[in-house]
């Protein structure tokens, strides 16, 4: 499956709009902690209040189109699922903390989030076939473009990435 995905960086301002723009669909919250490996692929693995999951991004950090591999995991296969990893030499490259806001918007993953000491955060998101992921990409820039929420260019999500990297430990405490 292909992951069409856009994002912007939200003001605290454009957040809060946008949690009451979504007001009146179920939104389901959840803190999460995400674990970044030193991968040639982008290998993560994740926990939330209730489940994890392992999955894998093939293709750049922040592309807008990119194969997706997930398998979902019980919250206590977390630990086990990075001691396996460890075991085989993979070390966390980076870990995040975040209040993920997520609700459907007519077919279209909205995720509201505030990532500690990285930002607040706006992804739309489809998944959808190959031969789909244009005109879901033209469809996620058509709703951005309704929020009234301009596009963060890549480069800027790749600059915050690298400065994120060399201070993650500053601000991660661990919610679990």
């Amino acid at each position: 499956m292909i992951e069409v995905e856009l994002r912007s960086f939200l003001t605290e301002e454009e957040y809060e709009r946008l949690l009451r723009f979504f007001d009146d669909h179920e939104i389901k919250e959840d803190r999460q902690e995400s674990w970044y490996f030193d991968t040639e692929e982008d290998l993560r693995i994740l926990r939330g209040a209730n489940d994890a999951k392992i999955w894998l991004k093939r293709g750049k950090m922040h592309d807008e189109f990119r194969e997706e591999i997930e398998i979902p995991l019980k919250k206590s296969d977390f630990e086990k699922m990075h001691n396996i990893l460890a075991t085989v030499g993979h070390k966390v490259n980076i870990k995040w903390q975040r209040t993920r806001k997520q609700c459907d918007w007519d077919g279209v993953k909205v995720c509201i989030d505030h990532t500690k000491g990285y930002g607040y955060i706006l992804e739309l998101e489809k998944q959808c076939s190959e031969e789909e992921q244009e005109g879901a990409l033209e469809e996620l820039h058509q709703r951005l473009r309704k929020l009234g929420i301009k596009l963060t260019p890549k480069e800027e999500f790749d600059k915050a990435y690298e400065r994120y990297a060399n201070t993650w430990q500053e601000h991660f405490d661990g919610f679990y």
